[in-house]
């Protein structure tokens, strides 16, 4: 009876994973056309896996992707959880590299699950990029995209520049476990601790929403009415924080500064309801990933570390700002 249970149970281990297999050589399968003249075999086939599908800070990542897979010649796939999940976010590279795809690309999660999983990937012969946040105690063989720490110091510093008189900062962050807002967190606290007069009251999580972003700042103003400063570190934080301010008429009594520069948060910046942004280039990062891959699969030498450009913005510095080439806004 014992060894007929250990063999049911072996055979449903084996199914399990036969179907796990099948349906992931299946989801990362590219069967184009091709009955046209003019297609091309591509020559690799690469997996960018987002953090959320339909967030628009990812979706310039893709634009800048798939520009490069299409100038040399890559067959992408753009994937990930329609909303923030990690479990979802590691089946999906875990399914890709099950396919056997020739490179993933991806964020790096939070630094107790990232060396493990990507370690795993890249010891069945799969190269890993890491995008917009790093992993690097895993074999990645590279990151693209923003020096984090150092985006969150400049934060620090531009409030402490923008600012007199005492400053109680509220941060909002987009999750505690993100490996990327903890940068961003670390670096703002270190950019301002030698200067007494300001200080952070309090700080808690959007969950990378706008809603939760609103909803954990009017939380943070009713059980902090000191906060006249907050800080946002994720792509929606900074709106949904404005969304309150307006809502209870204090957009001129406090001091609001986010990251990234999508065009609701430049219509902020112009309308004076959000003094600052941190900028980065989610463009490029998705271009630059797809770029190295290609030169890892050719067997080139590549750097660890590509940091794409990063700066503070005010309203001073939107007319200089470039947007005329695909991919959003971009700086000289």
């Amino acid at each position: 009876m014992a060894r007929l249970v250990y063999g049911v149970g072996s055979l449903l281990v084996i199914l399990s994973f036969s179907f796990f297999v099948f349906y992931s050589v299946r989801a990362f399968n590219i069967t184009p056309e091709r009955s046209s003249a003019s297609y091309v075999e591509p020559d690799y086939h690469f997996v960018l896996v987002t953090e959320e599908m339909d967030n628009d800070y990812w979706r310039l990542v893709e634009e800048g992707a798939r520009k490069a897979a299409e100038e040399y010649n890559v067959a992408l796939e753009y994937t990930g959880p329609k909303q923030a999940n990690l479990a979802e976010h590691i089946k999906t590279i875990e399914m890709a590299a099950a396919a056997r795809v020739d490179g993933i690309m991806a964020q790096g999660l939070n630094q107790d699950v990232s060396p493990a999983l990507i370690n795993r990937v890249v010891e069945k012969g799969i190269p890993f990029l890491t995008v917009d946040t790093d992993a690097p105690n895993s074999k990645r063989f590279a990151y693209i995209g923003t020096d984090n720490y150092y985006a969150g110091f400049l934060a620090g510093q531009a409030l402490l520049k923008d600012t007199e008189g005492d400053v109680n900062v509220g941060i909002i962050t987009g999750r505690f476990d993100s490996a990327n807002q903890k940068l961003r967190v670390e670096g703002f606290k270190d950019a301002i601790q030698d200067d007494e007069r300001v200080k952070v009251v309090a700080i808690d999580a959007s969950q990378i929403t706008r809603i939760q972003a609103a909803e954990k700042t009017y939380e943070m103003i009713k059980e902090h009415p000191e906060v006249n400063a907050f800080y946002g570190t994720s792509a929606l934080d900074a709106i949904g924080i404005v969304q309150v301010l307006e809502s209870i008429g204090m957009t001129d009594r406090v001091y609001v500064i986010g990251f990234d520069v999508l065009p609701e948060t430049i219509k902020l910046i112009e309308e004076g309801k959000l003094e600052a942004t941190v900028v980065q280039k989610p463009y490029e990062m998705g271009f630059e990933a797809v770029k190295l891959m290609v030169e890892l699969k050719e067997g080139k030498e590549v750097s660890t570390y590509h940091h794409t450009l990063t700066e503070v913005i005010h309203l001073e510095d939107i007319n200089r700002i470039n947007d005329t080439t695909p991919g959003g806004i971009r700086l000289p």
